[in-house]
């Protein structure tokens, strides 16, 4: 029964996960529309994933110490609603500045789910199981951008991308009741045994291999977001794709071969770790050597066909490195430490996320979006390595699941 609970609990929190990523990404596929509804810039297009990605960033340290503090439920529940009605306000905005506002408010709400999310998943499921429901739960994020990519493109084009924003926002806050009523009431308590957000902080610092972490961490956001904010917009313009070919160009290929790899590297460090300590993050290293070199082949690509094979490589690595953070976060720090160390990782990555964005449009008219992709994927290789650098012993912290 505890087992099937456990399993019931990623389920549900699937379509969260879904729904994270798609309100965050479904702005992206819309961005033509916005830029000629609302008369926008390019600079101010990549400010408007700035926005969100800067506020989501500041806000991850202390939103994840909430869920180690005060429970992981309530703040899951907390995330959920309120980004849902962001997202339907956002529907109503007339200009760039109430766009810029309502994004960065959606950061602050966003901010709160993955580390609670994650860290919950992580109590219920043992070393055995630990990756494989992680991964399953981290493929909803993949499915969400893909629907927020192609459908939510499909959706602008024939409906307005304001109506776009209103049903998704209803049918979170539809969602969140029946959460409400649905998700088990009883967790594993770790606030009472939670230090101050201050221990907390230093105490992830200081573990052995976080910098490590934090490092590849931050340089798979800044990839991920280069081609989250501007790709869609690159292959409209590139190669003269309509607006929701685009869409689905740019999510379906990375999110598709991402699912494969997530689920694909969750079972291989689950089933590698009974035998190598170090299992979970040489499989994550795996990923990135994998990824690297195939986001520099994409800002070279002279046809599409080309490109989508780069993107697939890429978005399979990728999936590979995602299926093991927490698992490998969990080896590091202690369990009263996880949203707070998840917290940390996401402040990074979301702010190192945004400078990338917003220098996308800086960047476009120069060196252009291939020589961003070029570089991106430079620094993912030296990740990579980095990686490679990272402790597996089980941290000294390291409570009971």
């Amino acid at each position: 029964m505890k087992q099937r609970s456990a399993w019931w609990l990623v389920g549900l929190l699937w379509v969260v996960a879904l729904l994270n990523y798609l309100d965050r990404q479904v702005l992206f596929s819309l961005l033509p529309l916005l830029r000629e509804d609302l008369h926008l810039s390019d600079p101010q297009l990549g400010l408007l994933s700035a926005a969100f990605l800067w506020v989501y960033s500041f806000a991850s340290p202390l939103a994840g110490y909430f869920g180690d503090r005060f429970g992981y439920r309530k703040v899951i529940m907390f995330s959920l609603m309120i980004w849902s009605a962001v997202t339907f306000v956002t529907g109503l905005a007339q200009s760039f500045g109430q766009l810029f506002l309502v994004r960065g408010l959606m950061g602050l709400s966003e901010a709160c789910y993955l580390p609670a999310a994650l860290a919950l998943i992580a109590s219920r499921h043992s070393e055995a199981t630990r990756s494989t429901a992680i991964s399953i739960h981290q493929s909803g994020i993949y499915i969400g951008i893909v629907l927020g990519g192609a459908g939510g493109a499909w959706m602008g084009e024939h409906y307005g991308w304001r109506s776009v924003f209103y049903l998704l926002g209803v049918f979170g806050i539809i969602y969140g009741v029946f959460l409400m009523k649905t998700l088990e009431k009883k967790e594993i308590r770790v606030a009472e045994r939670s230090h101050d957000f201050r221990s907390n902080l230093r105490d992830v610092i200081r573990a052995p291999g976080f910098a490590a972490v934090l490092f590849a961490f931050s340089a798979i956001s800044l990839c991920t977001w280069l081609v989250y904010t501007w790709l869609p917009l690159f292959l409209y313009e590139r190669f003269s794709l309509s607006l929701t070919g685009a869409g689905f160009a740019a999510t379906f290929y990375i999110q598709g071969a991402g699912i494969i790899g997530i689920l694909l590297g969750g079972r291989l460090a689950d089933v590698w770790t009974q035998k190598n300590a170090r299992a979970r993050v040489l499989t994550q290293s795996l990923g990135l050597f994998a990824a690297a070199p195939f986001l520099i082949l994409s800002g070279m690509a002279t046809t599409p066909l080309i490109l989508y094979v780069a993107l697939v490589i890429f978005g399979l690595g990728r999936g590979i490195y995602d299926s093991n953070i927490m698992p490998v976060l969990c080896r590091l720090v202690g369990d009263t430490q996880r949203g707070t160390g998840y917290g940390i990782l996401n402040f990074a990555g979301t702010f190192v996320g945004g400078a990338a964005a917003f220098a996308g449009g800086l960047v476009k008219s120069t060196i252009g979006l291939a020589g961003a992709l070029e570089i991106a994927g430079a620094i993912l290789l030296i990740a990579a390595f980095v990686l490679l650098r990272v402790p597996q012993t089980p941290s000294p912290l390291d409570g009971i699941s």
